[in-house]
C-alpha cells in the first residue's frame, strides 16, 4: 500500500464503540463518538488554551515564531493523525493524546519542573504526566456534575501509560518509576479507576508518544537554528542529518540559510514518519494482534523506530542536549525561571492569603501536604507571563528571563 494513501481500520486499532466507558456515566453523544468527544473536551479547556504561554524552550516573550507548548502540541497531533491514517487506527484517540499529553506541565519548560518536584520533595514530588491526570480528573471545573472532563477509560489510559506500563504485574513500579514509586496522583486516581498501569496502551497512545519525539526532534532543530545556538553546518556532525544535508545542497546548491534549514526539518520529520510505519508494520506482523487487547498483553513496545534510525535519534537528542537544551543562555534564563517558582511557593506557602479566593484554604483547614499539592497545582497551572506577572506584584524584584 501506498504511504500516502489511508489504511483500512484494523483489527487492533481502539474502537469507540466498544469503549470501556466513562468513569461517571454520560448519555452517548447523538453527533460523536465517544473518542471525538474526548478530543473536543480536550481542545475547549482552560489548560489546553494555557499552553500559548507556556514555555517548551524559550520563554513565551523570547519570539513570536518560536514553539510554545500549544503549537508543539499541535504539531504531535498533526504527526500522529498522519502515522494513525497509515497503520488503520482510530484519529479521535490518537488526536485526543496528542493534545492532551502536555497539559501538566507547568510555567517554563523543564526548568519549572524541576522547581516544582524540589518545592514537592516531602509531599510525593511532581510529575508532569501525573499532573496531566489530575487536569482531566479533578482540576478542569466546566461541567456540573463532576470534576475534570470525564474522559474515557482509553483516553486516561493512554494519558497515563503512553510511554509503556508503569509497574510489573505484580504491582511493583517498573521502568522509570523503578527507584521512585509511582507518582502519588496516578497510585491515588488508579485505586478509584483501575487504568491498568501494568500492561501497554493502546497503539494510539504508542502513536502519541513517538510523534511527540518526532516533532520535539525536528522542531527544536527549528528553534535552534531560529535562535542561532548553531547552523545547519553544525549538524553535520550527525550521520543522519549530514545525509540529508548533502542532499538538499546537491538539489538546491544556493539556498539561503533559512530555507535550508527549512527543507532539513521538513525532510527529517517525513523521514521519521516513514522509518515509523515500516517498523511498526513489521512488528504488527510478526505479533499478529488480533484486537487492541491483544496490544496491551504483548509486553513489548509495536510502534518505534527501527534500530538504526533510533540510534540516529539518539543522537540528535544528545546534540540538542548540548548545544540548545544545556546552551549557557538557555541554562541562565531556566535558573531564573526555577527562582521565580521557588519564590512563589514559599511566600503562598508562608503567606495563603496571596493566594486568589478559589485556592484558599477549605473551612477548617487542611495537613501540611494538602497545603502543598494545592499551591503546586495552582502554580502548575500557571502560564509563563502569569507568574512573571504575580512574583512582580509580590516581589520587589523580578527576572527578565531574557
Amino acid at each position: 500500500m501506498s504511504v500516502g494513501m489511508a489504511a483500512p481500520r484494523s483489527v487492533f486499532a481502539s474502537d469507540p464503540d466498544r469503549s470501556r466507558g466513562r468513569l461517571f456515566e454520560e448519555p452517548p453523544s447523538k453527533t460523536r463518538s465517544p473518542f471525538r468527544r474526548d478530543c473536543d473536551r480536550v481542545i475547549h479547556s482552560t489548560a489546553f488554551r494555557r499552553l500559548k504561554y507556556k514555555t517548551q524552550v524559550f520563554v513565551f516573550h523570547e519570539g513570536d515564531h518560536y514553539r510554545t507548548r500549544l503549537t508543539h502540541s499541535l504539531e504531535v497531533a498533526q504527526i500522529a493523525r498522519a502515522l494513525a491514517r497509515q497503520l488503520g487506527l482510530d484519529e479521535d484517540l490518537t488526536e485526543t493524546l496528542a493534545l492532551a499529553h502536555d497539559l501538566g506541565h507547568p510555567p517554563f519548560g523543564h526548568a519549572g519542573e524541576r522547581a516544582l518536584d524540589a518545592c514537592l520533595k516531602a509531599h510525593g514530588g511532581f510529575d508532569h504526566n501525573a499532573q496531566t491526570l489530575r487536569v482531566v480528573t479533578s482540576l478542569e471545573h466546566r461541567y456540573p456534575e463532576f470534576d475534570g472532563l470525564n474522559l474515557t477509560w482509553e483516553s486516561l489510559e493512554g494519558i497515563v501509560k503512553h510511554n509503556g506500563p508503569l509497574t510489573e504485574r505484580s504491582g511493583l513500579a517498573a521502568g522509570r518509576y523503578r527507584d521512585h514509586g509511582i507518582p502519588v496522583g496516578i497510585s491515588e486516581y488508579n485505586l478509584k479507576y483501575d487504568l491498568e498501569l501494568w500492561s501497554f496502551a493502546s497503539l494510539e497512545a504508542q502513536v502519541a508518544a513517538i510523534a511527540d519525539d518526532i516533532a520535539y526532534d525536528a522542531h527544536d532543530i527549528d528553534d535552534g537554528l531560529r535562535a542561532g545556538l548553531f547552523t545547519v553546518d553544525d549538524l553535520k556532525v550527525m550521520p543522519l542529518t549530514a545525509a540529508m544535508i548533502a542532499e538538499i545542497d546537491r538539489h538546491y546548491p544556493a539556498l539561503d540559510h533559512a530555507r535550508r534549514g527549512a527543507e532539513l526539518v521538513r525532510e527529517l520529520i517525513s523521514r521519521l514518519i516513514g522509518a515509523v510505519i515500516s517498523e511498526a508494520r513489521s512488528r504488527l506482523l510478526a505479533a499478529k494482534p488480533q484486537s487492541v487487547d491483544d496490544v496491551r498483553n504483548l509486553r513489548e513496545v509495536l510502534i518505534a523506530f527501527p534500530a538504526g534510525v533510533a540510534r540516529a535519534e539518539a543522537e540528535i537528542k544528545a546534540f540538542l542536549k548540548l548545544h540548545m537544551y544545556r546552551h549557557e543562555w538557555v541554562m541562565r534564563v531556566m535558573g531564573e525561571a526555577e527562582r521565580i517558582l521557588f519564590d512563589l511557593f514559599a511566600r503562598y506557602q508562608n503567606n495563603p492569603g496571596d493566594l486568589p479566593a478559589e485556592w484558599l484554604p477549605p473551612e477548617g483547614g487542611d495537613t501540611e501536604t494538602e497545603r502543598a499539592r494545592r499551591i503546586g497545582n495552582f502554580i502548575a497551572g500557571m502560564t509563563d507571563r502569569f507568574a512573571l506577572t504575580e512574583h512582580q506584584r509580590l516581589f520587589d524584584s523580578t527576572p527578565d528571563l531574557r
